[in-house]
């Protein structure tokens, strides 16, 4: 595979209820990440905002827009100077009345690729997603960039292996998961290294199973857009190789861009010498399409 060696960076930030300075700190990663040779640009889930998702509050849905629309208009732009692909975490207005939680994909030469929006939809204490977004509609997909094949999925997403390997199925050779993950401070003693560990380790998995590449960004900081405690962001966004082994991995509170050479040619090396798609048996799998089996 020519040009096969590629770097990938993951831009880990703390965010604030400032939109443009969210923004503008983006936009530096961006640069920052492309200054030290990144290809690959990804950002972290719902990057304009601090996550709002703690509470069920209509004023919100004034942040969501169009996709592609404004902000996807600066990443393009932004795209095309740099000369890197970007993914983009979106709160989308599709149509009154119905939000997604959005990626868009954008290649090196500032083309929008296409959107990929959250399948899965959580709905948990300080993360009442359901209120926002409908669940996607647009499949799992991949897309073709200059720098390589690559799928995206939404946090929530990450812990379902079959979100991981339909999008493998489909030809990605990273995986890339925009994330908005953290602890509930008092919580956090008793749950907290089982928890994160959890997180990380499922995604390690999909490496393995899948035998490419998986990208994670998170963000930072503890976020009380409602008072209370909070949520304290883990960060720790990591890059993880073909059989699962991390590659590199960010603070737990720092800002960072976190860079990561990865050489494609290694996916086809796993899969042959793991060949796990090879053998799976796809006779049997039928009731996977069931809840549960009684």
């Amino acid at each position: 595979m020519p040009n096969s060696r590629i770097k990938v960076g993951l831009v880990q930030n703390a965010c604030s209820i400032d939109v443009e300075a969210n923004i503008a700190a983006a936009i530096r990663g961006v640069r920052e990440a492309a200054a030290k040779g990144a290809n690959i640009v990804c950002l972290q889930e719902l990057f304009q905002s601090v996550y709002f998702c703690q509470i069920e509050d209509h004023k919100y849905f004034d942040l969501a827009e169009p996709v592609p629309g404004p902000a996807t208009g600066i990443f393009q732009e932004l795209a095309k100077e740099l000369g890197v692909v970007i993914v983009a975490s979106l709160f989308e207005r599709r149509a009154p009345g119905l939000y997604h939680n959005t990626a868009a994909i954008i290649d090196a030469d500032g083309a929008f690729l296409g959107k990929y929006r959250k399948m899965h939809i959580p709905d948990d204490p300080l993360f009442y997603e359901k209120f926002y977004f409908t669940p996607g509609d647009t499949g799992f997909r991949t897309w073709d960039t200059r720098f390589g094949r690559i799928g995206v999925l939404i946090c929530w997403d990450q812990w379902y292996p079959e979100a991981a390997r339909l999008t493998a199925m489909s030809g990605a050779e990273i995986l890339f998961y925009p994330t908005a993950i953290g602890w509930h401070p008092s919580e956090k003693a008793e749950y907290g290294v089982h928890q994160h560990g959890a997180w990380e380790t499922i995604q390690r998995s999909h490496a393995i199973a899948n035998g490419c590449y998986v990208a994670a960004v998170n963000r930072i900081g503890l976020e009380r857009p409602i008072g209370g405690d909070g949520l304290e962001f883990w960060g720790q966004s990591f890059v993880a190789g073909t059989s699962g082994q991390l590659l590199g991995k960010a603070s737990v509170d720092r800002p960072e861009n976190l860079l990561v050479s990865v050489d494609l040619a290694k996916v086809d090396v796993t899969r042959t010498h793991w060949p796990f798609l090879r053998d799976r048996r796809i006779d049997a799998y039928g009731d996977l399409t069931r809840r549960y089996r009684d």
